[in-house]
């Protein structure tokens, strides 16, 4: 029986942060709890027709901490019973703002494993542009009291390219994240998305230019690394057995359930999605087709992701053929000028190469 990802999309948050363009709103505390009354009978719906198992469920947002002990506690126990393995890993992401020792005994007991906070940044003035309620010490504080109650698997969120950003406020950023032991990261470069704040009053801001972002960049891998926090994808940094379950399956093209209005799913070779329509997720809309999914192009285009890149063995195990010769030839100019490196077991993207990835990946493919 094959294991799939279950994610979890909870639209609420307590204020829009002024870069963010996943979908997400304010809400009143009736609309939380018919909330997850809706999402339980959806996921009971949903995994009943699937002969399979789950072995990650990640709840995003959206804000999920915003639900409440309570609510995340009873879709955690709706998804256990009876669909994710014993030792599935369970993330639920939050905002390390006014949460205490109970909110994560609750789910603790309930058996989240894993805990995802947004930091974006360790110092106070570049959080309050990027509309983050809680002060550094706050963020401290949650962690800390995470791990006070068994919470080993904790990760960070960080942001590069933000508002006043310099070299120096990233190291302390960093340092904060290092001195607090938690062992992954989530390293996301700024992008201006249509519909944002930052996009729509950019010329208000001062951005590092792409020049000074990808010296940041540099300068993080450079950092974790050298404390044992290793790049296994462009965006992640684990110690080793931290990894994130979940993301990996979506880079491995693996199958994976999403439920809530934005939600994705790729399940059977066939990809569907919800619509960002709260109404209409709340009235028992259907999710929308999306194709076929897990060619060999999106398999190779999200495998190049990866540090390890695309494997021979495995794309052989999983489409009966080698990596095309055609995308070694395309590849070659990349690996002459160090984008790139080729070995017996496939190719990859370099550091460097991370950062001209989109550029790369539609040439090669």
């Amino acid at each position: 029986m094959k294991n799939i990802g279950l994610y979890l999309h909870i639209p609420f948050c307590k204020s829009k942060c002024p870069y963010c363009d996943f979908y997400s709103f304010s809400c009143k505390d009736n609309e939380k709890d018919h909330y997850t009354q809706v999402l339980k009978e959806r996921i009971l719906s949903g995994i009943s027709t699937l002969q399979c198992k789950g072995n990650t469920l990640y709840i995003g947002g959206g804000t999920p901490s915003v639900l409440g002990t309570e609510n995340l506690a009873t879709l955690v126990n709706t998804c256990k019973n009876g669909f994710l393995t014993d030792d599935a890993e369970i993330t639920v992401e939050c905002n390390p703002h006014g949460l205490n020792e109970d909110f994560f005994k609750t789910l603790h007991n309930c058996g989240v494993n894993r805990i995802s906070m947004g930091l974006q940044s360790a110092i106070d003035s570049e959080r309050r542009i990027l509309g983050r309620l809680s002060d550094r010490n706050q963020v401290e504080n949650a962690v800390k009291i995470a791990q006070k109650v068994g919470f080993l698997n904790i990760t960070l969120d960080v942001m590069l390219g933000i508002p006043q950003q310099t070299e120096k406020s990233l190291a302390e950023t960093l340092d904060f994240c290092i001195s607090l032991g938690v062992p992954h990261i989530s390293a996301y470069m700024l992008k201006l998305e249509e519909n944002t704040h930052f996009y729509k009053n950019q010329y208000k801001y001062n951005f590092p230019d792409d020049d000074a972002t990808a010296d940041l960049y540099l300068q993080m891998c450079e950092t974790l690394e050298g404390n044992g926090i290793m790049q296994y994808e462009i965006s992640n940094f684990a110690k080793s057995g931290f990894e994130s379950k979940h993301n990996l399956k979506y880079w491995h093209c693996e199958e994976y359930l999403g439920i809530g209005p934005s939600a994705h799913s790729f399940i059977n070779g066939k990809r569907f999605y919800y619509d960002r329509d709260f109404a209409a997720f709340m009235s028992g809309s259907s999710p929308i087709e999306d194709g076929i999914g897990g060619d060999f192009t999106e398999y190779a285009m999200l495998n190049l992701r990866l540090v390890e890149g695309l494997n021979e063995d495995k794309a052989i195990k999983r489409f009966g053929y080698n990596i095309p010769k055609e995308i070694y030839e395309k590849s070659q100019i990349f690996i002459d000028n160090g984008y790139m490196i080729k070995n017996e077991n496939g190719i990859a993207l370099t550091r460097k190469g991370f950062l001209m990835s989109n550029t790369i990946l539609s040439e090669i493919l």
